[in-house]
């Protein structure tokens, strides 16, 4: 009985380690789903998705110097 006392708490720590990392897995899977359907249907009516164009801020600031 002294065995199970020992090893539950680090059961526990592992059994919750494990339902976050399965929840931003899935979290991450779902939200690339998410977003190659909304390019998908993007790019079936000929829309521009936000934050497909290159940003070009970063050459603006260049040639204010």
């Amino acid at each position: 009985m002294e065995y199970v006392q020992v090893l539950a708490p680090t059961i526990v720590v592992a059994l919750i380690f494990w339902f976050v990392v399965r929840t931003l897995f899935r979290v991450d899977r779902n939200e690339r789903l998410a977003e190659a359907e909304v390019e998908r249907n993007a790019s079936r009516s000929g829309e521009a998705v936000s934050g497909a164009e290159p940003d070009d801020s970063s050459t603006d600031h260049q040639k204010n110097e």
